[in-house]
């Protein structure tokens, strides 16, 4: 068995690709830097050697290297059991005051790259009749939060791909869910002060987007929402 993760060597995505490589998936990594991936190769490589750990640098926010990389997959003869797309890109701001092109780049790489990567792989999907798609939104996919900005617009957006692709791929026996988390630890809060205690660890997401893949072909896990104990931030 074979999952995909895009941004796969840090936060989020990094801990998906542990829990499953737990459980003897091979892992088909991308990220945008080759040394990055290289560090998680032989990471995993010592931790779990009996699992493949195949990966492709690719700039998630441009749209013919997210093509090219769907192709390579195909040609590389690797079946897409399990799609996460979780690569994502955040920058604070608040809609009237943030920087011209804001939008566009939220756009690129947390909407139109999980668009284009999921075109490229469902039709081998369709001909199995089998598939699991995690889209990784974010609790500001439905809840407006304070400065965020176009990344909630973005986040919004990718909602409701993911509510539409749930809906055209019943008949196929593929599964899409909405993975949207409340604050994580990763990238994004990585030199800030946030108390420990007040933010979700990364491997609780991981936690559930794995056990949600385990059901039965009879049943699908929509929509993931987590939130820290304490609240929103």
């Amino acid at each position: 068995m074979n999952v995909i993760i895009t941004g796969a060597t840090k936060g989020m995505g990094r801990a998906i690709a542990e829990q499953f490589a737990a459980a003897g998936y091979n892992i088909v990594a991308c990220a945008r830097t080759e040394s990055d991936l290289q560090e998680m190769k032989s990471d995993f490589l010592t931790r779990f050697p009996a699992v493949l750990v195949t990966s492709k640098a690719v700039n998630i926010g441009d749209a013919g290297q997210v093509k090219q990389f769907g192709k390579w997959i195909l040609e590389s003869h690797i079946t897409p059991d399990v799609l996460v797309n979780n690569a994502g890109y955040f920058v604070p701001g608040t809609i009237h005051d943030e920087k011209d092109g804001t939008i566009e780049k939220m756009m690129e790489v947390n909407v139109y790259s999980s668009y284009h990567l999921s075109r490229s792989l469902i039709p081998v999907m369709m001909e199995r009749k089998q598939g699991h798609i995690f889209n990784i939104c974010s609790i500001a996919a439905f809840q407006p939060l304070p400065n965020v900005g176009s990344y909630g617009i973005s986040k919004f957006a990718l909602l409701g791909l993911t509510k539409h692709l749930r809906e055209e791929m019943k008949p196929y026996g593929i599964k899409v869910t909405a993975v949207l988390p409340g604050a994580t630890f990763s990238g994004s809060w990585e030199g800030s002060d946030i108390d420990p205690q007040r933010i979700m660890e990364a491997n609780d997401v991981a936690k559930m987007v794995f056990a949600s893949s385990q059901l039965s072909p009879m049943a699908v896990v929509e929509d993931i929402i987590l939130r820290p104990q304490l609240g929103d931030l």
